[in-house]
């Protein structure tokens, strides 16, 4: 786990999300909690439980992004899921601890990730013997009486193919031969069989690897492909890397680093809060709370790559509230989310600096989008700060969705732009006050159309 200190985690974090100080104190304070955690021994490491957080505030204004910059910055497997998909254990759907197989999956493609990029330098090595192989095969071993002549005939062509071989390798550094067709071996695997038994319902749920087992049971078919040798490289490169890692060490350390530096973000945890039983047609609310405190808890769920521990994994649930309270989960899922944060909706100067200031502020994207197209589009301040305004009126009279306004505003305001940029005349474009009023104000003073436009 990357060592970062509170302030640095907030700074980090200030590069791309605008304002929402006191959650990103939070959640930076948690995660030095966490790293806190590991630097101590003895039977007091596992006493300290995570301190789990509840983000209450408008959708748009930054919850799913702090939380997604948080596991990228501090390198840890981070899963979003939705809590309106998992249903009460009895019912059709997903259950709550299929949320921990996902976060496992997502560790174990980290960490392969990680251990790909250590071999790298000799898959690549490995790719390109084999390439050599393809393109200027060793003569055959003579067969027959066995006679000196033979065996001298034979060195000798060995030793004159090793001279090609190197010509020939110096040839494929150089990228003379990328376009040179080869054979090799691709494995396919037997996919149609397996959706037969996984559709609808999980394997692991039974608590037994039965994917593996299938995969043993219908092994892959090697089939002779033709292809380019830049095409077989990768391929090559790929199937050397596989046979370097060490696919036991990835598990275990895949599920180490689940079961201590794992986040898993709840959303839309409002939408379960409550129990309308008897008035609404969805499962228990209440239920979906209840299966999901063991896992908040601390429980061991049983995955294929092994048995994960929950106690330490992170959660930070988020919800608007709008129609209900964090009140209304069960108390017992309260106890366990001790950390609340209300997020603030975003002021007309929070959108301006949004459009401009983070690392991929909104205007920087459609600058460079239509930069691709030889255009050179620039925004003048009164025309920004004309954007922020109309957003922030839009927000107030039709529905809030934050940050996310600014998305349906540019493309409105760009629309006829972006359609015809490829066949402008005029490369130079400037986007002043007027444009924006010319473009968004007969929409933003009709309510109704705002309602679907933007």
């Amino acid at each position: 786990m990357i060592n970062l200190t509170p302030k640095q985690i907030v700074e980090e974090l200030d590069r791309y999300i605008i304002g929402q100080k006191e959650a990103k104190r939070s959640v930076a304070i948690a995660v030095r909690n966490r790293w806190r955690r590991q630097q101590l021994s003895g039977d007091l490491k596992n006493e300290v439980a995570p301190k789990n957080i509840i983000m209450i505030g408008p959708t748009g204004v930054g919850k799913t992004e702090i939380a997604r910059r948080l596991a990228h910055l501090v390198k840890a497997p981070f899963l979003k899921v939705e809590a309106t998909k998992y249903t009460e254990v009895g019912y059709h759907g997903r259950d709550v601890e299929s949320m921990i197989r996902d976060l496992v999956e997502i560790g174990v493609n980290m960490v392969k990730q990680e251990q790909t990029q250590k071999v790298q330098d000799a898959a690549s090595a490995e790719a390109e013997e084999k390439l050599l192989d393809l393109l200027l095969p060793l003569p055959p071993i003579p067969q027959g009486s066995g006679s000196e002549i033979d065996n001298e005939q034979y060195e000798e062509e060995k030793k004159r193919r090793a001279k090609s071989r190197e010509r020939m390798r110096q040839k494929l550094r150089a990228g003379d031969l990328e376009d040179s067709t080869v054979e090799i071996n691709v494995e396919e695997k037997s996919g149609p069989v397996m959706e037969i038994f996984t559709s609808g319902n999980n394997p692991e749920q039974m608590g037994m690897d039965i994917q593996n087992i299938f995969e043993k049971m219908v092994p892959g078919r090697n089939q002779l492909k033709k292809m380019t040798v830049k095409q077989a490289r990768t391929i090559l490169i790929q199937q050397q890397s596989e046979k370097l890692i060490d696919r036991e060490k990835v598990s275990k350390e895949a599920l180490t680093r689940v079961e201590n530096t794992g986040i898993v973000f709840i959303d839309e945890i409002d939408k379960i809060a409550g129990n309308n039983a008897g008035k609404n047609p969805d499962v228990s609310r209440a239920g979906v709370q209840r299966d999901l405190l063991p896992i908040v808890e601390g429980s061991t769920v049983v995955t294929r790559y092994g048995v994960v521990k929950t106690d330490h994994i992170l959660f930070i649930a988020a919800g608007a509230f709008s129609f209900s309270k964090p009140s209304d989960l069960i108390p017992e899922l309260q106890g366990r989310f001790p950390i609340r944060v209300e997020l603030q909706s975003l002021s007309q100067q929070d959108l301006l600096k949004i459009l401009t200031e983070p690392r991929n502020a909104l205007l920087k994207q459609y600058i460079a989008l239509l930069d691709t197209e030889n255009i050179s589009i620039s925004f003048r301040d009164d025309a920004i700060s004309e954007i922020a305004k109309i957003c922030e009126k839009v927000n107030k009279n039709t529905q809030n969705i934050g940050a996310r306004r600014l998305h349906t505003i540019m493309e409105t305001l760009l629309e006829e732009i972006s359609f015809s940029a490829p066949d402008l005349k005029t490369k130079q474009v400037v986007i002043d006050k007027q444009i924006v009023c010319e473009r968004l104000d007969k929409i933003v003073q009709d309510e109704d159309l705002s309602r679907y436009i933007l």
